[in-house]
């Protein structure tokens, strides 16, 4: 069993011991030959080191230490210390000595154990205490094993006492490394270290290259100034990571074992190592590194430096093997949708504001959208027909639009065959009439086609080129089982390519949506201008080609002997047939085709009105048999309508002291509206016979037609006749009557002398008409009638 030098063991042994020896002094002394010394066995008492029994039952003593055995045996005398010695094994230095057999002699005492002084023998001479003392061991000996010989007083022969328990196993003492002061120094350099390479491994290699570069052209004056230290040492990446992990495997593993040496125990180090190194050499060196890395990488640039230059032949050679494995290190790199996901999530933190970041934002996504994304599908454009007639209600739609390029289309909306910029119809006269096709004839503006797959940024590069700002998308429509055909799907802009790269609607004073594809509608300007105030109230409500016009013109006086020039002028004609009423439409129905809305005359029905049908076609049934054909422009019907009339019209002569004006002379005196008394004479004498027709007149298109009732007929009758009668001299002397000077009102004759200048010498009114010139009718003295219908 083992014992301790501490506690109440020790002096119980010393009383014990001089008790056993005092006694054994009072006792005489007993010869020896009252019987043979026998040693029996051994343990130990005391020791003033360490010792350890293991479940072995062998004693471990330390090196060095000074120990008291008890022997067991009978007749023990003091001298019969000279009976014991230790020996040791000749082999005890290989692996396994320990718990070896003995293979050597009792006959040569062991230099590393000695016994010292007399045994201390107790009365009955059973137990006796000896004093041994353990010396140190060499230096390559950690342990040394020592047996038990005792001499055969009879035989004089040394026998070993045990194999087993009369073993003495001699252990070498743990020494520190270091003094403990320097230990504990030493452990507080190396957590600090371990916490610099942590934190410059991860503060150094998390400023890539690149970021460097950046910092240096536009941080601040302290961060440029470390960025301009570390940039040298972080170009050597691989090299700088290879001296950091060194250093810190390095450090880290001398921590462990200057901790294990002070405690004395290797879970005790384990444990201290590990909460150290996480603590102090990780988590709060990581934690700052990662958001002052720069300052604290300059800081310690000379630190890194050396460790590079002291890890140099390990790392070095190790860098270079990862540069050839994995190459040159660029850095980190964003690209398109990486730079604009970082610009939203660090909205928060940076310094941009909302419209800023929309711009870049817009900027790096222009490529990656197509026209079709921005578009104003064709459902939604403003477009314009090139049969259009560019009168009043036409220009002030295209003005009320806002737009000033208006796509021109030919047939169907989707056949975009010119555009039609506002500026073109600066020169045009609404009171013209002229027809939209000759103007885009005479600009030839060029009709810009892409396909609905083109980036947003060519399309802005086309833009820039100057050709247009306006484009039609297209693409090409392969369905079905036909040929492909390109497909008009919509138009861009330029200001569509400009909102999508700010992010932002661009409204302006004629925009009525905020958005062409969200259709939200603006709030309502009231300051939008209402062009009605210059439109005349006596202009026709249908418009027509100048040219169409003249045809309509020459086919009446040609073709028609109610209209010839022998019965109307052609003055008088041209005039009747600007006569705002006179040229009408139908706008064909296709859901009700028999719409009573689509007859101009009715079997049965009386009219009194002439049709000339201009433009569209017409179903015509006659007769019992109810015979129907088609027939179409230049078709007339109802003569027999302005004919059927027999009262005979009177001689101008009858006529020609009414309503003469002293102002008025020549042409002008006949083409004032002075027949109204005329008029009410032949109102009294004009028969009231109506005209029935015996057929149906139905409209199967789209129609615009001239319609001339009779009594605009038999008042063109009487402007004629004015116009080619004499004028009386005294007729300019005698005013008009008063009440005679206003014309009944259901006599629908307009302009007869509105347009009747002198003309002597001059072109004559259907060639001014051609050439597109009005002229306005003549004020004398400001008494003229006013153009209104008779």
């Amino acid at each position: 069993m083992a014992t301790d030098s501490s506690g109440l063991g020790f002096p119980l042994t010393l009383f014990v011991f001089f008790c056993v020896f005092a006694g054994s002094e009072a006792e005489p002394a007993v010869p020896e030959s009252r019987g043979v010394t026998r040693i029996l066995g051994m343990r130990l008492d005391l020791s003033d080191r360490p010792v350890e029994i293991p479940k072995t039952g062998v004693i471990q003593v330390t090196e060095g230490s000074n120990i008291l055995f008890r022997f067991y045996g009978l007749h023990l005398f003091p001298k019969s210390s000279e009976l014991i010695r230790f020996v040791s094994n000749k082999d005890d230095d290989e692996p396994g000595a320990v718990d070896g057999p003995f293979n050597g002699t009792c006959l040569e005492p062991a230099e590393g154990i000695s016994v010292k002084g007399h045994m201390q023998v107790s009365n009955q001479n059973t137990t006796g205490l000896l004093n041994i003392t353990v010396k140190q061991l060499r230096k390559s000996e950690a342990h040394k094993v020592f047996w038990l010989c005792v001499l055969d007083p009879q035989d004089q022969r040394w026998s070993l006492l045990d194999e087993r328990d009369g073993r003495l196993v001699v252990v070498e003492v743990e020494k520190s490394l270091l003094p403990t002061w320097l230990q504990v120094i030493l452990i507080i350099c190396l957590l600090v270290l371990s916490g610099m390479f942590s934190g410059l491994n991860l503060g150094l290699m998390a400023l890539d290259p690149m970021e460097l570069r950046i910092v240096q052209s536009c941080g601040t004056e302290k961060e440029r100034k470390y960025a301009r230290k570390i940039e040298p040492i972080r170009r050597k990446g691989n090299y700088l990571l290879c001296s950091l992990l060194l250093g810190n495997v390095l450090v880290n593993t001398t921590l462990t074992i200057l901790l294990d040496d002070l405690t004395k125990s290797g879970l005790g180090a384990v444990i201290a190592s590990t909460v150290g190194i996480v603590i102090f050499g990780e988590i709060v060196p990581q934690a700052l590194c990662s958001r002052h890395g720069l300052a604290v990488g300059a800081n310690t640039i000379v630190l890194t430096k050396l460790f590079m230059l002291l890890t140099f032949p390990l790392s070095w050679p190790i860098s270079k093997l990862l540069d050839c494995v994995l190459g040159q290190e660029i850095g980190t790199v964003y690209n398109r949708e990486k730079l604009v996901e970082m610009l939203k999530v660090t909205e928060p933190y940076n310094d941009l504001v909302k419209e800023e970041l929309n711009m870049i934002q817009g900027a790096l996504e222009l490529r990656t959208k197509t026209v079709e994304d921005v578009m104003t599908p064709l459902d939604n454009c403003f477009t314009i027909g090139s049969d259009a007639v560019l009168d009043f209600n036409t220009m002030s739609e295209i003005m009320e639009s806002g737009y000033t390029r208006i796509p021109v289309y030919e047939g169907e909306r989707s056949n975009i065959v010119d555009i039609l910029f506002v500026k073109d119809l600066a020169f045009v006269d609404p009171d013209d009439c002229t027809t939209l096709k000759t103007i885009t004839k005479f600009y030839s503006r060029p009709v810009h086609f892409v396909f609905h797959d083109t980036k947003l940024d060519a399309m802005l590069e086309e833009f820039k080129k100057g050709k247009s700002h306006l484009a039609i998308v297209q693409k090409v429509n392969n369905e079905g089982e036909g040929d492909p055909f390109y497909e008009v799907l919509g138009l861009v802009t330029l200001e569509d390519v400009i909102e999508e790269i700010i992010k932002s609607e661009i409204l302006d004073e004629s925009d009525q949506y905020t958005d062409n594809r969200t259709r939200i509608k603006v709030a309502p300007n009231k300051n939008k201008r209402d062009f009605s105030a210059f439109k005349n109230e006596n202009e026709s409500k249908v418009k027509i080609s100048p040219q169409l016009l003249l045809a309509a013109h020459r086919f009446l006086a040609t073709e028609v002997n109610l209209f010839s020039p022998s019965q109307i002028s052609e003055k008088v004609l041209l005039r009747i047939l600007r006569h705002h009423d006179v040229v009408q439409e139908i706008k064909f129905n296709e859901n009700d085709k028999r719409s009573p809305q689509h007859y101009i005359y009715q079997k049965g029905k009386a009219v009194d009105y002439f049709i000339l049908i201009l433009q569209g076609r017409v179903e015509v049934e006659a007769g019992n048999e109810n015979m129907k054909f088609e027939t179409g422009p230049f078709s007339y019907f109802g003569v027999m309508a302005l004919s059927a009339s027999t009262t005979e019209i009177r001689s101008p002569s009858h006529l020609s002291g009414l309503n003469r004006t002293a102002s008025l002379s020549g042409t002008d005196r006949t083409d004032s509206l002075a027949i109204s008394g005329s008029n009410s004479q032949l109102n009294n004498s004009v028969s009231l016979q109506q005209y029935i027709p015996d057929f149906n007149v139905r409209a199967l298109t789209d129609l615009q037609f001239v319609k001339v009732t009779r009594a605009q007929y038999q008042n063109g009758l009487i402007a004629s006749r004015l116009d080619s009668t004499p004028q009386s001299p005294e007729s300019v002397h005698h005013p008009a009557h008063p009440e005679e000077d206003t014309l009944p009102a259901n006599i629908t004759i307009t302009d007869l002398g509105a347009d009747s200048t002198p003309m002597e010498n001059g072109p004559d009114e259907t060639t001014l008409l051609l050439l597109n010139e009005q002229t306005p009718a003549p004020t004398a003295n400001h008494h003229s009638q006013p153009e209104n219908s008779v």
